[in-house]
């Protein structure tokens, strides 16, 4: 695999996902913490000298004062901060730190200074001198002294610089430790999308020998797309087992007919020209599946459900037409008896109910009468599903009815003429003799897509000729007959 492919296939591009979303984590955290950590901090700080605040007051008006100085020089060391206060004329109560006396005047004229918290008695400043960054809140406590309270800033900004640093040497860390794991997990996950590649590759080529092993662990759903193409690799090479024993067949009895040459010729044109679309669809959703053109596990069941379709149309359509070359040659061996035909009738309408239903189309034929002919019922089925089938296919809507109706007549003394009227579009004159020639297409509408094999009337018309009985085709205002005739006993 050249660099070109490597890059392009998903072991990379999830190596890539994970790599990248591990280092956009810890650029984001770098970030947070330089932007608020520094926020936070001032927040906290002044929350903290308010509290000091509230209890100074809650001290000073009790009745019970106690030497509250301890107390401060403790708050003093833990909170890294200094604490002044003046009583009512302005001399000091309580100060560790000489040096808060000059910020307290240092403040106070500094215009640049910024108010970040104000209330009726009490007032937070922040200097922001580029040296000596601090914040002072300054107090009217109840009793009327003056409270000064000053926070240092520049030791959080260290800080968050030393942490930020730390931060950055920790995400490189962790970075290569993501991508070594990275490179684990997508070699996991896409180990065994590249043996179901191999796989398709070669069912591409008609070598259905590999099978996918599942790994026993997870049944997850590569492993469900494996047992799929397993079944899928089954199927086919057993539909295409059957349609190559069938083509052998097929040939053999050509070969053995050499006095119908013209027909052998025929029909070999016939099957390639038909056979030439499942076979190229075939061919390209195999190639699909083997190239990976879809990543998720319901577009590959897609292609593989089209193929297994393909190959049970071509074997059909293999079978018809050999049935249908034994009908032509005489070779079908034929035993007749008497029969019910409206038994036939009502067995082919059950059978088509569903997709009668669904086309809301309204079915005419008289159920419980008794209608005896004398012919092959295995035959005459044949010609009844054709006739159904297409009269289903054909139905339209004219004049507000959509409907089938199927009749008998007694034409002579022993003959029956069955009729299956379908309401829809004329069939031309031209075409009224080509559309019992297998394989003709009377417009655009006849299409594959229907489910046909286009020998169904091919086939009627064998089964006549065998009787020696008429067949055809009639034309009304709002729709087509289709009749043929049956012999009675």
């Amino acid at each position: 695999m050249n660099l070109e492919e490597k890059l392009k296939s998903i072991r990379f591009r999830l190596f890539a996902i994970l790599l990248i979303s591990t280092m956009l984590i810890i650029f984001v955290i770098v970030i947070v913490n330089n932007l608020v950590l520094k926020t936070f901090y001032t927040y906290s700080k002044a929350k903290e000298a308010k509290k000091i605040n509230d209890e100074l007051n809650r001290y000073y008006n009790s009745v019970i004062q106690y030497n509250i100085n301890s107390e401060l020089r403790q708050l003093e060391t833990k909170n890294d901060m200094e604490i002044l206060i003046r009583d009512n004329y302005d001399e000091i109560v309580y100060c560790e730190n000489k040096a808060i006396i000059g910020y307290v005047s240092r403040i106070s004229i500094d215009k640049n200074a910024k108010t970040i918290y104000s209330d009726k008695n009490t007032i937070i400043k922040q200097s922001d001198e580029r040296n000596d960054k601090f914040m002072m809140l300054i107090s009217n406590l109840d009793n009327g002294y003056k409270l000064y309270i000053r926070i240092p800033i520049i030791p959080i900004e260290e800080s968050v610089k030393i942490s930020s640093e730390a931060l950055i040497i920790i995400g490189i860390f962790m970075a290569v430790v993501s991508g070594i794991v990275a490179s684990i997990i997508s070699k996991k996950v896409t180990q065994r999308i590249v043996k179901l590649n191999d796989i398709t590759k070669k069912m591409s080529k008609l070598d259905f020998s590999e099978k996918f092993e599942e790994n026993g662990i997870n049944d997850d759903e590569i492993d469900t797309l494996g047992r799929n193409i397993n079944i899928m690799s089954e199927k086919l090479e057993s539909t295409i087992g059957q349609l190559r024993k069938n083509n052998n067949q097929l040939e053999k009895d050509i070969e053995e007919k050499s006095k119908i040459d013209d027909m052998r010729k025929q029909f070999i044109s016939d099957v390639s020209h038909e056979l030439k679309t499942p076979i190229a669809l075939i061919q390209g959703y195999a190639e699909g599946l083997a190239e990976n053109v879809n990543t998720d596990d319901e577009s590959r069941k897609f292609y593989a459900e089209v193929i297994i379709d393909e190959s049970n149309k071509m074997d059909k359509m293999v079978k018809e037409l050999l049935e249908l070359m034994k009908l032509e040659q005489g070779e079908l061996q034929i035993k007749d008896e008497e029969f019910d035909l409206n038994e036939i009738i009502k067995e082919e309408i059950k059978r088509e109910t569903k997709v009668i239903k669904e086309n809301n189309i309204e079915i005419d034929y008289e159920k419980n009468k008794k209608i005896k002919v004398y012919a092959n019922p295995e035959l005459i089925e044949k010609i009844v599903n054709n006739y159904l089938t297409n009269a289903i296919k054909h139905c339209k809507m004219k004049d507000k009815e959509k409907k089938i109706e199927i009749r008998t007549e007694k034409t002579r003394e022993n003959k029956l003429r069955l009729f299956v009227y379908n309401t829809g579009d004329k069939i031309d004159e031209d075409a009224q003799e080509k559309i019992w020639n297998r394989f003709y297409k009377v417009d655009s509408s006849r299409n594959r897509d229907d489910g046909g094999t286009g020998i169904g009337l091919a086939i009627v018309k064998a089964i006549m000729n065998k009787y020696n009985n008429e067949f055809g085709i009639n034309n009304y205002k709002n729709g087509v007959e289709f009749y043929c005739d049956m012999n009675i006993k």
